[in-house]
């Protein structure tokens, strides 16, 4: 499997916002890839992204979807999911939901192919250090991590079958 190279590394900082989609545990890792691709595959099968996209978003992150990491409690990781929306936003029926605190994150664009572009937390951790970024330890925040497959960066390959994954840290607060 080739790693992916990092193209870009930003810094953005997000208003208060929630998160819109499904909640995830380990136990529903898929048993070989040990990721949570057959819950992407359910979503698109099942046209689960339909009623998020007429949900309220925050400037700057309108399109793609995301899967959300974190942590709730030691131990108890857990991935959502969904798409990032305005503060206070609606959820559809079916839908579970979790509000973020305004924040900032250090956002790595990992290009090349799947699946190289996934499991790169610790590399764009150590670019972000490398920026002078702090990354929020994992044990520590109910929050840590996301992936967005933005569009077109992720969903259109260049001829190659190259992608731009957006692997963004939740960075600690200055000061």
């Amino acid at each position: 499997m080739e790693q992916a190279q990092i193209k870009n590394v930003v810094e953005e900082r997000y208003p208060a916002m929630r998160f819109v989609g499904k909640r995830y545990t380990d136990a529903d890792r898929d048993p070989v890839s040990e990721g949570f691709d057959r819950k992407w595959d359910e979503w698109n099968a099942k046209g689960w992204f339909a009623p998020l996209e007429a949900l309220p978003r925050p400037e700057g992150l309108e399109n793609g979807v995301v899967g959300l990491l974190g942590m709730d409690g030691p131990g108890n990781f857990e991935y959502w999911i969904g798409v990032f929306a305005s503060e206070g936003a609606p959820v559809p029926e079916g839908y579970e939901y979790a509000d973020l605190p305004a924040s900032s994150a250090g956002v790595c664009w990992l290009f090349g192919k799947p699946p190289g572009i996934f499991w790169m937390h610790e590399y764009c951790a150590a670019e972000l250090m490398g920026e002078g970024l702090a990354p929020v330890p994992q044990e520590t925040s109910r929050w840590y991590a996301f992936e967005r497959f933005n569009t077109p960066r992720y969903t259109e390959p260049d001829a190659e079958g190259n992608r731009i994954l957006d692997y963004g840290i939740f960075i600690e607060a200055e000061g």
